[in-house]
């Protein structure tokens, strides 16, 4: 069982929030983005896709609120919000595992990603 969550650990938070910032939403955007929180408590690994074979690109602060523009099926995990399938794409070639989001759902809560 992979975990993705680190609990209680702050990494190198300032260094890789610069180094994966995305470019700030259009009005149209932010205005239909909901912003989800991760699980409290856990530094979570932004993935370059949906699994743990795929490479580290970031790694989310503690009380981190994330995007979610689509969603796909990939490696099942557990986290503290149960285990699933389903990854979040919370930005261009970045995936996080939903077993971390609070997004009040067991489901897809977005499109799926293309």
């Amino acid at each position: 069982m992979a975990v993705e969550g680190q609990q209680g650990q702050q990494g190198q938070q300032g260094d890789q929030a610069q180094q994966g910032e995305q470019p700030a939403p259009t009005a149209e955007e932010a205005v239909a983005l909901m912003y989800y929180p991760v699980a409290p408590g856990y530094n979570v690994n932004v993935r370059s896709g949906p699994g743990t074979r795929y490479r580290v690109v970031r790694t989310l602060p503690l009380g981190a609120k994330v995007p979610i523009f689509c969603q796909r099926p990939g490696e099942t995990i557990a986290g503290p919000y149960g285990t699933t399938k389903i990854w979040d794409n919370v930005g261009v070639g970045e995936y996080v595992s939903d077993a971390y989001v609070k997004t009040g759902s067991d489901g897809y809560v977005a499109p799926r990603c293309a």
